[in-house]
């Protein structure tokens, strides 16, 4: 187990000083998704860098602000954006978003991001709820937090059962299309060849993507509940004739589509936290 490192606290503190909240509820938004946070009530918001302890995401469609608020009356914070590996910063820095929303004392975090599909039947558009990944960099993430002398074990999953149903429950109720699935990690930046696409899916996963795992691998060290949602936003054909060409614009508004699903995962999360059952959401 860990903690946050004493840089997340005094960020939370002067987020805090500054305007911003404690929340029960942290969120990451992945590509295409940052408009989500304008729905919270009460917004307050701060760009990322004033944090002194964020770095500001320089991939497209990440705003790269820090904004508190409330859903039905539970605060929240979330993250517009994050940083990648891919994007040069080390190991290291890619938790630091998931341990600021820890020290501002959530105890449950929604991530989300934007994904290849690799099922033929999918479409883009579809949510898939992680239920396991499979990581493909392999860094000990989370080796960087401060450690925690509790007795508790550490878990040996990564993805909450009850999250899971509750998120795919969630999806359904506004006929958003979803399913469970592994979610496969790769450092990027390019898209993969049509070679790889056949080695993920042999392999077992159903989605492809550049983030998320070490922010979830470092929340659950940190003791949170971790819910995973995945915006399938190109669907690979590997045997194909011909291929579609994507490129991040492309991701961003095919992410941005699928906003109603996520947005109720959400509110039954907030519910959930409120120990109150989503009867209007």
């Amino acid at each position: 187990m860990g903690r946050p490192r004493d840089g997340a606290v005094d960020a939370a503190e002067r987020i805090v000083s500054a305007g911003g909240c404690p929340a029960t509820i942290g969120v990451v938004l992945g590509t295409g998704l940052g408009g989500l946070a304008d729905r919270l009530t009460g917004r307050w918001a701060m760009p990322s860098t004033e944090t002194g302890w964020l770095t500001k995401s320089m991939a497209t469609g990440h705003a790269g602000r820090i904004v508190c608020g409330s859903l039905r009356g539970v605060p929240v914070a979330m993250l517009q954006g994050r940083v990648h590996g891919y994007e040069g910063f080390p190991p290291e820095t890619l938790t630091r978003g998931v341990e600021l929303l820890a020290a501002l004392g959530v105890g449950q975090v929604l991530l989300t991001n934007a994904s290849g599909g690799l099922e033929p039947d999918m479409v883009s558009g579809e949510l898939v709820i992680v239920t396991d990944h499979i990581d493909l960099v392999r860094w000990p993430w989370g080796e960087s937090l401060e450690p925690d002398d509790a007795s508790e074990p550490e878990r040996t999953t990564y993805y909450d059962p009850e999250l899971v149903d509750l998120a795919l429950r969630a999806t359904r109720r506004v006929d958003a299309t979803a399913r469970k699935g592994v979610y496969a990690f790769l450092s990027g930046p390019s898209y993969e060849t049509r070679a790889e696409y056949r080695m993920l899916r042999r392999l077992g996963a159903d989605v492809v993507g550049m983030s998320t795992v070490p922010e979830a691998v470092a929340a659950t060290r940190m003791g949170l509940d971790v819910a995973v949602c995945s915006v399938v936003t190109n669907v690979a054909r590997p045997d194909a004739p011909t291929t579609i060409t994507t490129d991040a614009e492309d991701v961003c508004k095919m992410a941005a589509g699928a906003a109603e699903g996520v947005w109720a995962i959400l509110e039954s999360l907030a519910a959930r936290a409120a120990g109150r059952p989503c009867v209007s959401c």
